[in-house]
């Protein structure tokens, strides 16, 4: 839009002393308006670690979910028995990290890997130069990593390698089990996105991510227009009118 147009930001998050993320003052209060009338749970792919980096507004959250439902964080500490029946399921379901680990390594081509990272001893990812990466390559691996029960998304810079049992979806049943809720509400943009979208209730997707380029949607899921920043303001928006509306 133009200069004059375009919203006051409120930064959310700061890394390595840069200003980082950005949501408008509106969605700002919007947010500390729904952490007043229901439970917001925080939910993502971030390790804990870079989730702590995040500075919302609104009340502290109760319960927060990292590392792609490998944590669930209560009153800001991790649920190690959670955490613990996490680990056995990947054991039980799926090939170990440190073979994945060793096949990134290996077929990734330097030319155009930036850093290799591991979340957390959960999944592994990259940080790749998008326009030198081999499409190729990664139908190739995500083929091999079908096989080993694991499955490859791409967004962005990054392609992340994550156990199929490694969910946000059951990390949100845990949650509403915890919390009583007789209504779940989620949005997201990402392939990890989706199963958390078709567990909820009610789901909406912005007009940006993998999930918009992908035409995806559900029919519990609510396909919006609006992009970056202001996407993030209309779902907010939709939220808290669900959220008040009679039941």
């Amino acid at each position: 839009m133009p200069d004059a147009r375009a919203p006051r930001l409120l930064c959310v998050e700061v890394h390595e002393s840069r200003p980082l993320s950005f949501m408008t003052e509106t969605a700002a209060q919007l947010l500390t308006d729904l952490g007043d009338e229901a439970v917001f749970v925080p939910t993502t792919t971030r390790t804990r670690k870079q989730y702590q980096r995040i500075n919302l507004p609104g009340p502290q959250p109760t319960y927060a979910i990292c590392t792609n439902g490998g944590h669930i964080l209560v009153d800001g500490e991790p649920d190690r028995d959670w955490h613990a029946r996490v680990l056995a399921r990947l054991a039980d379901e799926c090939a170990p990290l440190a073979e994945v680990q060793e096949h990134l390594l290996r077929t990734a081509d330097p030319v155009w890997v930036r850093k290799h990272r591991v979340a957390e001893d959960l999944f592994a990812y990259l940080v790749v130069e998008r326009e030198l990466l081999s499409e190729d390559w990664v139908k190739e691996l995500a083929v091999w990593a079908e096989n080993r029960g694991w499955t490859v998304s791409l967004q962005g810079r990054k392609i992340y390698a994550v156990p199929k049992p490694l969910t946000k979806s059951a990390a949100l049943r845990e949650v509403a089990r915890r919390t009583g809720a007789d209504l779940t509400l989620a949005a997201g943009d990402s392939l990890l996105d989706a199963d958390l979208l078709l567990a909820a209730d009610r789901g909406w997707r912005p007009g940006h991510g993998e999930l918009a380029d992908a035409d995806w949607t559900a029919p519990a899921v609510r396909a919006l227009p609006e992009r970056g920043v202001l996407a993030g303001e209309r779902i907010l928006r939709e939220l808290l009118r669900t959220v008040r509306a009679p039941r």
